[in-house]
């Protein structure tokens, strides 16, 4: 017990999550995907690659928005609205060195109970953090359930665990108060030759 308690101090959690939070905010972007829909993206791969939610960008191009403030025009190079996802690649490869990736994680390691922190661009502010926890361990390919406070601009962006190993994509509230985001596991099977199909979350669901 007393080992415990010296590492669960709250000056190393608060410096520990302070970390995650640096180093996951390195790889998340602003999606614009029209004048009326943006959001947030996580870089994916060295390669210009960027997830996002769909309804943030749901054309075929979108604009991605670095934390300097440069905008760089990205294409719909996959999109599928059923799991609510889309891939964009950024357009010129020399901003490619630009783009820091995420380290992605397994999300069906998730545990209930677990720390998770949701990293994006919230009601305009850059790389806002928010922590809470899994509340409870969905079947294969559903959505993860969260006690976690998401805002409109988080969509897209990065739920990541308390490695900084990004674990899912926000994307939507409940009536009830519970936050949503789609597995990582689910956005590595979009991006695969299969695209897998899910039943849409029930009751009264809020895009973020």
């Amino acid at each position: 017990m007393d080992a415990i308690e010296a590492v669960l101090t709250p000056g190393a959690v608060s410096a520990d999550l302070a970390r995650v939070a640096d180093r996951v905010g390195q790889s998340v972007v602003g999606v614009r995907g029209s004048p009326s829909s943006s959001g947030s993206g996580v870089v994916w791969d060295a390669r210009g690659l960027v997830i996002t939610n769909h309804h943030v960008a749901p054309g075929e191009r979108a604009e991605v928005v670095l934390l300097d403030g440069r905008r760089l025009a990205a294409r719909v190079v996959r999109h599928a609205p059923s799991l609510d996802l889309a891939a964009l690649r950024v357009e010129s490869e020399a901003s490619w060195a630009r783009l820091v990736p995420a380290e992605i994680g397994d999300s069906s390691a998730l545990r209930v109970g677990e720390l998770v922190v949701a990293v994006g661009n919230p009601l305009g502010e850059r790389n806002a953090v928010t922590l809470g926890m899994l509340s409870a361990r969905p079947e294969a390919d559903r959505l993860l359930r969260l006690a976690l406070v998401l805002r409109p601009g988080n969509s897209g962006g990065a739920l990541a665990d308390a490695r900084g190993r990004v674990v899912g994509v926000p994307n939507m509230v409940t009536g009830w108060g519970l936050s949503l985001a789609i597995p990582s596991a689910t956005v590595n099977r979009f991006l695969g030759p299969g695209m897998p199909e899910r039943e849409e979350a029930q009751s009264e669901l809020i895009w973020v």
